[in-house]
């Protein structure tokens, strides 16, 4: 279909009504419909970004790009969406998957050191004590060795199981206990607390 049939296939579709369901939206979208689709990614795409964000060291260039990767990757494989769990579950899911397997492309690539300019805007102007802790935390994750920090944010962040964790590392379920314990303990280090 060439641009112009989909310019003009994506007009004469109706609205979706603003209270559509995703399961509709989704139907939409699988129909052709691209501002059905549209609606997903501004509905979406702040908590695939967030959680992209955390799993990308706080590297926000690398952390849009993934996101953008990974709605590429949900449209396409949007007609194999079996509407079993609900659409922002499979995107996340999806988007996690994506970024996972950036980190083990680089699982080589040593951690840089995170800047300033690198971390997102977090500043709690009610209580400046809290946004500093915060940030040191954030300095001290994204400093964390890849596959350290991806089983910390998927385990504490996130609510994964070892189990799902391993799946999606590729790792027994006891390394990723043991990188778990090695992130905290490393973590503690950074932040400056006894073991």
């Amino acid at each position: 279909m060439n641009a112009l049939c989909l310019a003009a296939t994506s007009f004469m579709q109706p609205e979706l009504p603003v209270a559509a369901s995703d399961d509709d939206v989704v139907r939409a979208a699988v129909g052709g419909d691209r501002k059905a689709f549209e609606q997903l990614y501004r509905k979406h795409s702040d908590r695939v970004y967030g959680a992209i964000l955390r799993l990308a060291a706080f590297d926000h260039a690398r952390a849009e790009d993934l996101t953008q990767e990974a709605f590429i990757r949900a449209w396409q494989k949007l007609d194999g969406f079996r509407f079993e769990s609900a659409f922002g579950t499979w995107v996340y899911r999806l988007a996690v998957n994506v970024a996972l397997m950036s980190i083990r492309a680089r699982n080589a690539d040593p951690v840089s050191i995170v800047d300033d300019e690198h971390l997102p805007d977090i500043a709690d102007l009610d209580n400046p004590v809290r946004a500093v802790e915060r940030d040191e935390l954030e300095k001290a994750i994204a400093a964390l060795p890849p596959r350290a920090r991806a089983v910390l944010i998927l385990y504490d962040v996130e609510g994964w199981k070892h189990e799902e964790i391993a799946i999606e590392l590729g790792m027994a379920v006891g390394s990723s206990k043991a990188q778990l314990h090695r992130a905290r303990g490393l973590l503690r280090r950074a932040l400056g607390d006894k073991p």
